[in-house]
């Protein structure tokens, strides 16, 4: 390239001087972006986190590489400031108008969602990999480890049964890049960490916390363990262990929260409700987690939290908890399902014992000592 300014220069910004101030000339920060590889993968937030695992083996792959991410806007927060994101977009016309222009040396679609698969098609791209749309406007794969994730979407008895893989071992067939089972990690931003240290030390809990999240999303039914379960662990963390127990949830969740508080007969400590990023911050802080399949264990699993993961009408072994936690898996028969609906009493949640629960966290919580 010519002396004059560098536009293939990952610090170019072209309004402004970039962050060295100096010309372009002769300037010995120039660096080249490289592979400039286009990541689209919208949504649902926990999947957008987790979904993260194919970082590690892009860069691997492609270095030195640009990686641009697109979202939608309430999984933004998970990816602020990513050390491995070059560029974090939110999805809608404003990034379609300015990415469409752009040439991709890679166009990856984790989603196998129309709206996902038609924004990464309409990319201009040397190379593709995940998901695109047929001429009838349905997803497909666009390559073979994309085909395997459409395949186990589209039968039950291979997703719940005969499937081994972990989701992150998945997402990086999707994309086309080597596994090496590196965690995925989130970087939480200075402001939410501040925000959450504050709410914590408040509080004076005596130590190990534990963190309760009582919530699980509205998707599938039943994804949520017992009230009563979780204010019988907060009972004997605090006869048992001496600790405290922090109920956590979203703003869909106070009910269940209230019920839980109520039924611990005052050994756990409400936990509020707060923004993601700040949300993800106490989860940071706490010493475990005890969670259904839901954001918040995606949250602590990049964080390093150790963490107790209950599971009834979804798939544990897509989850990896990278040898800091345990998996609790409901005995019930028809469980894993993915049903919207349930009306069977007793539930796959019910099956699981508050023993069981505690039992394995207190392991988990030696092991960490």
């Amino acid at each position: 390239m010519s002396d004059g300014p560098k536009f293939d220069c990952r610090h170019y910004l072209g309004d402004r001087p970039c962050v060295y101030g100096g010309a372009c000339e002769g300037c010995k920060h120039y660096a080249p972006m490289g592979t400039r590889i286009l990541v689209v993968k919208l949504a649902a937030a926990g999947d957008v986190l987790r979904s993260t695992a194919v970082l590690p083996g892009l860069r691997a792959a492609f270095e030195p590489a640009h990686v641009t991410w697109v979202t939608e806007r309430p999984s933004v927060t998970l990816l602020r400031d990513h050390p491995l994101l070059d560029r974090l977009a939110t999805f809608g016309f404003d990034a379609w108008l300015t990415l469409s222009r752009q040439v991709f040396d890679l166009v990856v679609c984790l989603d196998k969602d129309p709206r996902a698969a038609a924004f990464a098609g309409s990319m201009q791209a040397k190379r593709r990999s995940g998901f695109g749309l047929t001429e009838w406007g349905t997803v497909t794969a666009l390559n073979e480890g994309a085909g395997y994730d459409l395949a186990l979407g589209l039968s039950n008895e291979r997703k719940f049964h005969e499937n081994t893989r972990s989701y992150p071992a998945i997402v990086c067939d999707v994309a086309g890049v080597e596994y090496r089972r590196e965690p995925y990690i989130m970087a939480l931003a200075p402001e939410d960490v501040g925000r959450a240290d504050a709410f914590i030390e408040a509080l004076r809990l005596a130590e190990p916390v534990v963190g309760l999240n009582v919530g699980a999303g509205p998707v599938f039914a039943r994804k949520a363990w017992t009230a009563a379960g979780y204010a019988e662990v907060s009972r004997r963390i605090k006869k048992e262990l001496g600790g405290s127990c922090l109920v956590l949830g979203g703003p869909d969740d106070r009910e269940r929260m209230e019920d839980v508080l109520t039924l611990s007969g005052g050994t756990a400590t409400d936990g509020g409700l707060h923004e993601l990023g700040e949300f993800a911050a106490v989860v940071g802080r706490l010493d475990a987690l005890v969670t259904g399949d839901t954001m918040a264990l995606h949250i602590a699993v990049a964080l390093g939290v150790p963490t107790v993961a209950i599971f009834g009408p979804t798939v544990p072994q897509e989850i990896d908890l990278y040898d800091r936690g345990t998996k609790i898996v409901s005995g019930a028969s028809c469980a894993p399902c993915y049903r919207r609906s349930c009306d069977i009493e007793p539930s796959c949640m019910d099956a699981v014992g508050a023993d069981e629960v505690f039992d394995a966290l207190r392991s988990l919580i030696s092991e960490e000592a």
